[in-house]
């Protein structure tokens, strides 16, 4: 296993080759993945993370449209509303710790996407923030709000290590954050128009307890929650959506699909960052997901939806060992293998050479 100390120094080293620029004051240079053509990350991951602000948090007749954030907040507007809740936040680690720390649901949401605002617009560092509750506040019922949190804890949780993740890892799953954050409030507001309200429905605790069981282990989480929770919403989504077409309730399917597709995203996201990291800690991307799941007893359960987990970039022989040949998975172990020997020659490379 490569030392802390070295992993350290090969997160600023690799080569900076994606380049994203927002339509705001952040910046951001992604590293480029080795033998990328192993591991083809969805081809949609460049235009999510330049994408400006979507604020399409209102569910129309012909589907999601923008709405005035004043309105949606409800009196005083978003400049009130952030200055007085994040006045004592200066980074984006402090804001999520707030938003993990809101208990209304409704509000949770609202306050999510102020705080990714705040940081596309203001430029505001990543930050370090103090470790988060063990369990977010919640509502009386159900004491659930898993996709926000989930988002959040990772920013904040794993922000003292930003010198060895990035920004970028940070820009992602506030980015994240903000997506669930759209997607709770189209289901609120279809609850609504059907008579009822967040905390109506029976629900369980399933995700988190996942969160938690990774919350000391950032490869561990990437693993348990993306490429594994987050990934059975890509296989489930397309069954939710045809069993809702055949109820006949033709509104909620549009909005069910819609979220299953812009879960890719997601899933996405956790591909690049689970690859990323193996790479920089000199371990094969392959072999660390099956270790990890078996170490937290995580289950892999289908039927898979294989061309929406391709899309994302998850590699079949992941999660399906019966895909592919012996000798295949062999050779895609060598090759992830001599991915992290490259990528530790050109640490030793670069430390060898004086400055100019």
């Amino acid at each position: 296993m490569v030392s802390t100390a070295t992993v350290h120094r090969l997160s600023t080293h690799l080569i900076l080759k994606h380049h994203c620029c927002f339509s705001s004051a952040i910046s951001i240079d992604y590293p480029q993945l080795q033998h990328q053509h192993q591991h083809p990350l969805w081809s949609g991951l460049h235009n999510w993370r330049s994408s400006t602000l979507n604020h399409d948090r209102y569910w129309g007749p012909n589907g999601p449209i923008q709405i005035e954030i004043e309105n949606e907040i409800g009196g005083g507007g978003p400049s009130s509303l952030s200055s007085s809740v994040f006045n004592d936040c200066s980074s984006l680690a402090e804001m999520g710790g707030v938003v993990l720390s809101t208990s209304d649901p409704l509000t949770k949401a609202k306050l999510s996407h102020l705080a990714y605002i705040k940081w596309r617009q203001e430029g505001l560092p990543v930050g370090v923030s103090d470790a988060p509750p063990p369990t977010p506040s919640r509502p009386p019922k159900p004491q659930l709000l898993n996709a926000i949190d989930l988002a959040w804890d990772t920013v904040v949780r794993f922000s003292p290590y930003i010198d060895l993740l990035g920004q970028g890892f940070f820009a992602d799953f506030a980015h994240v954050a903000d997506d669930e954050s759209r997607h709770f409030t189209w289901c609120s507001q279809r609850l609504a128009e059907l008579g009822f309200r967040y905390g109506d429905m029976p629900a369980h605790s399933f995700l988190w307890r996942e969160c938690e069981k990774s919350s000391d282990n950032v490869a561990a989480r990437l693993a348990v929650i993306p490429l594994v929770q987050e990934a059975r919403g890509l296989d489930a989504g397309p069954r939710l959506v045809n069993k809702l077409i055949g109820f006949g309730d033709l509104r909620t399917s549009s909005i069910v699909a819609k979220i299953a597709d812009e879960e890719v995203a997601h899933v996405a996201v956790g591909v690049y960052w689970f690859v990323l990291v193996c790479q920089k800690t000199g371990r094969v991307p392959s072999s660390t997901f099956t270790d990890i799941l078996q170490e937290y007893n995580v289950e892999l359960k289908g039927p898979f939806n294989y061309s929406a987990r391709e899309q994302a970039g998850i590699p079949r022989e992941w999660y399906d060992p019966l895909s592919t040949t012996k000798e295949d998975k062999q050779l895609c172990e060598v090759y992830d293998r001599l991915a992290c020997i490259i990528s530790i020659e050109q640490e030793n490379s670069s430390l060898g050479k004086l400055p100019k």
